[in-house]
């Protein structure tokens, strides 16, 4: 795990404002020194031994510029033409991602009139069929039983109705659906998974996000080890692959297993071209990109799904119409660059600057060499400072100290809380009782309002709160669905509970990278995704809750949301505090903070009250911007923190550079 959480990134500038030791940097060693006689060598005035030179390394490095990307974006353009293009990229990856996500759902989709074909009985029409050979069960048909009788012998005697009191037996010749309200035949009802096999689609479901934590390890490793965009193709090019071959299964196995394989290109498939994009975008612009190619491109691929599903009306055709797209995964290295953060990250600066370069050109700018020569010995200079002060954490120590480990567990269960109920409300909305493809399009469209929303009042409510608030009322909203009329007002209200769990998933990505102490974070918040994973491999199950009852899934979906929303109140809040950098700090922080803290209603004092304070607060300008536009915003959005390999190459920008 250490391995495959090397950081891309340095450690943040605040980390080199240390107090310099006695005698160095300000003292009178400093100036007897500068008084110490000078031998000159040969008379050679370029060549002479400075005696009195006794400065060390760091007293030269601490008194060059600082130079990192964020401070070289604005002098290359922070959203120029070049940027925009890649900000245009994005939209084929969101298709991919929503693509991967949401298609199984409508490649096994049952429709709830499914009876046992009963081959006698072909010439009738199903009126007939169902009276004669299908017994009733609180006035509807039964779906897997037929009557056990000789149905040539009824047909010669004219028999029109069947007796209840006729023996019963599970269906033998298969089943008969009506396609009225799904006007295609699917995986599941070609392969009759129902009845005794019902939790067919249900396993599966599960298997594929097997996949997508195994493809989160594999490929993560692969963009650390190779880079982003090698990572980025392969697995596209899984994805692509799996999922055309899903085509041809032919039992449940083979499309498990192909399912498992295309669950490798979840997440991975969008955000490792998230994070690139990210990166080549300026602080001031990173906020509109990082929501924007959430709430519209994402949303838009997701609510347009649904009606390639029921347009094309065939699931082999949908599983190669959504899988094909991939791969234009190839042509990516024409038009997007490498991750420069990466390069650095493993020595090769000069490549990244060369891709800074053709930044600059096509947008137009000039930047002086002395800038980049800044910039790149910033990066070598801290690139030794993380190799000198890098010492051996593991996603352990976040459990050796009580507080951080209460922290640490919290988060674990929220987020996990978060993970089944959002994903328990994706696959929900065939129990809502209305048309699936207009639900699913409805609730889909909830995460544009929800991101929108969430840009606006996270740094004003701060983060505790509004988790809270959110995830009780998608809570609330899910439970009231329960008593209310089955139909429009249940799913309404059903859709409620969606878009707030929206938001909720969103602050919850941002929550953990925040709270976690720099040494750990990268893998703290690696470690709480893959349990996220595990939730979400349990909701297909609450979902199947609803052949129990419909009522059943949203009960606990809806519990789920308020216990999760009531433990956020234990963690502490961040906004305008300085995070965590090391495991001390972590289990710290937080300490006299009370479950009533309100950002929004704190006092802020003007400069007067600042200068008549005793304890003035002294932040970095790193620290400050990184506090002030970064994280916060940065973060906010789902993508930028859902997969693992995001986890391993983006650090909250409050405790990191370069």
């Amino acid at each position: 795990m250490e391995g495959q959480a090397k950081q891309a990134y340095f450690i943040n500038e605040a980390y080199n404002h240390e107090e310099p030791p006695h005698g160095v940097g300000g003292g009178g060693g400093a100036i007897e020194a500068e008084n110490q006689p000078r031998r000159r060598s040969g008379g050679n005035k370029d060549l002479q031994l400075d005696l009195s030179d006794t400065k060390s390394k760091e007293q030269r490095a601490l008194a060059a510029p600082v130079m990192d990307f964020d401070d070289l974006l604005p002098l290359i353009g922070e959203f120029g033409r070049y940027q925009k293009i890649l900000f245009l990229c994005m939209i084929p990856f969101s298709f991919f991602v929503a693509f991967v996500y949401f298609s199984q759902i409508f490649m096994t989709l049952i429709p709830e009139q499914h009876w046992c074909h009963v081959p006698e009985l072909d010439a009738l029409d199903v009126e007939a069929r169902l009276a004669l050979s299908i017994p009733m069960v609180n006035g509807e048909y039964n779906n897997c039983y037929m009557y056990d009788v000789n149905y040539t012998e009824l047909m010669a005697q004219g028999k029109i109705m069947a007796d209840p009191n006729w023996p019963r037996v599970k269906c033998r010749n298969g089943w008969s659906y009506n396609f009225t309200e799904i006007p295609y035949s699917t995986v599941a009802t070609e392969q009759n998974w129902v009845c005794d096999d019902a939790a067919l689609p249900t396993y599966a479901q599960s298997i594929f996000f097997l996949g997508a934590i195994v493809g989160g390890l594999l490929f993560g490793w692969i963009a650390d080890r190779f880079g982003r965009i090698p990572a980025l193709i392969c697995c596209n090019l899984m994805g692509l692959l799996a999922g055309v071959a899903t085509a041809f299964a032919k039992n449940f196995w083979q499309f498990a297993t192909m399912r498992f394989f295309v669950g490798f290109a979840f997440d991975n498939c969008f955000t490792m071209m998230y994070i690139l994009v990210l990166e080549y975008v300026g602080p001031k612009y990173r906020t509109f990109v990082a929501n924007m190619s959430i709430a519209i491109f994402f949303t838009g691929a997701a609510c347009v799904l649904p009606w390639i599903a029921y347009f094309v009306a065939d699931w082999k055709l949908l599983t190669i119409i959504t899988s094909a797209p991939l791969l234009l995964v190839v042509f990516t290295p024409l038009i997007v660059p490498e991750s420069a953060r990466w390069l650095v990250s493993q020595g090769n600066v000069d490549k990244a600057i060369s891709i800074l370069r053709q930044l600059e050109r096509r947008n137009g700018r000039h930047v002086p060499k002395q800038t980049y020569q800044n910039f790149r010995d910033s990066c070598q200079r801290m690139r030794d400072q993380e190799q000198e002060q890098n010492a051996s954490y593991s996603v352990l120590d976040l459990f050796k100290s009580p507080r951080l480990r209460r922290t640490t567990l919290l988060l674990i269960v929220i987020w996990m809380a978060i993970s089944l109920v959002f994903d328990g409300h994706v696959r929900n909305v065939g129990s809502l009782g209305l048309d699936i493809f207009f639900t699913f399009t409805v609730a889909s469209f909830t995460e544009l309002p929800a991101d929108t929303l969430l840009t606006v009042t996270l740094d004003r409510f701060g983060r505790r709160w509004l988790a809270c608030g959110s995830m009780v009322a998608s809570g609330i909203f899910s439970l009231l669905a329960t008593i209310a009329p089955v139909g429009v007002y249940s799913a309404t209200l059903a859709i409620m509970g969606r878009f707030f769990v929206n938001i909720s998933y969103n602050i919850g990505l941002q929550y953990a990278a925040e709270i976690l102490p720099t040494v750990v974070r990268a893998q703290g918040v690696a470690f709480i995704h893959i349990m996220g994973y595990v939730a979400s491999i349990i909701a297909p199950f609450v979902v199947y809750l609803a052949n129990i009852s419909p009522a059943l899934p949203l009960i606990i979906l809806g519990l789920l949301g308020i216990a999760g929303g009531l433990l956020a109140l234990l963690l502490p809040e961040t906004l305008h505090h300085q995070l965590p950098q090391t495991l001390s700090d972590g289990e710290e922080f937080g300490r006299g903070q009370s479950i009533w803290d309100f950002p929004c209603l704190a006092k802020q004092l003007n400069n007067e009250d600042k200068c008549n304070t005793d304890v003035e607060e002294v932040r970095s300008p790193a620290f400050v911007r990184g506090t002030q536009t970064g994280a916060s915003l940065t973060a906010s959005t789902r993508g930028e923190l859902r997969s693992s390999i995001l986890r391993r190459s983006i650090q909250s920008r409050n405790s990191t550079k370069l």
